[in-house]
């Protein structure tokens, strides 16, 4: 297993200066983070324009950009020029999010199936956030979309299946099934809090991927605004890398 950290917490600045940040911080791969409202990088910009992104990326820093977190769902065209900025990239893994709570089955199958027919004519992997409030809410139905559209994954982020919940959701069922992985430290009540004071057992995690084989990336995954000083953001992703490390 490698380390990455996702771009999106670190708002307001340019690529050029997220990328940079990370690199002081010990990161050398990351996982770009695309989402129209604000952020450094704009999936619709990127969609549009992947082989002039994916060069200006290359020219930006010497880091690895080696995942794609795509916030919010866009139209095939977007989609299809996302996959080529990966392929560009050398990025094998994106991740898409749910469709929420309460929307059809069927009409989700048939949304996801596309996306992994244009994904897939890049060599590209896609997988589906696990995130309370969507389909994949409930670990038993997160599996059951990864039945029903084949080379369907997952990204596993634990935190969802622990805050806001009566008891901890046993998530073990779903551990076959992941392609990526969301990390940060959460509580029954705050979906961010500081390493070492949430209810995360980084240890027990990492020992059953390893059990299931896995040997894909771990991202930490800051959310925006969970730590307005910038001194104290940092310090949480040293923390969390510090962390991850000396378990691996």
């Amino acid at each position: 297993m490698q380390l990455a950290a996702t771009t999106r917490s670190i708002t307001g600045l340019s690529a050029k200066e997220v990328c940079d940040v990370l690199d002081d911080l010990g990161y050398d791969r990351i996982e770009l983070c695309l989402n129209d409202a604000g952020q450094a990088w704009k999936a619709s910009e990127v969609g549009t324009a992947p082989e002039a992104f994916a060069a200006r990326f290359r020219e930006t820093t010497r880091l690895s950009a080696a995942a794609i977190y795509l916030e919010h769902d866009v139209d095939r065209a977007v989609f299809r020029g996302i996959t080529r900025f990966a392929k560009f990239l050398k990025i094998m893994q994106v991740t898409v999010t749910a469709s929420p709570l309460g929307a059809p089955y069927n009409t989700e199958i048939d949304r996801l199936k596309d996306l992994i027919d244009i994904a897939g004519s890049e060599g590209i992997r896609v997988s589906l956030k696990t995130e309370s409030g969507t389909l994949t809410g409930d670990p038993h139905t997160a599996i059951e979309l990864c039945r029903a559209v084949k080379d369907l994954g997952l990204t596993l982020d634990p935190s969802y299946y622990i805050c806001g919940t009566t008891r901890p959701i046993n998530y073990e069922m779903v551990l076959p099934y992941v392609l990526h992985v969301h990390l940060r430290d959460t509580s029954k009540s705050e979906l961010q809090v500081p390493a070492g004071l949430g209810e995360i057992d980084y240890n027990r995690l990492i020992g059953l991927l390893q059990r299931v084989n896995y040997n894909q990336l771990l991202s930490v995954d800051l959310l925006p605004g969970a730590f307005p000083e910038v001194e104290t953001r940092n310090l949480e992703f040293r923390k969390l890398r510090m962390l991850l490390e000396s378990l691996l």
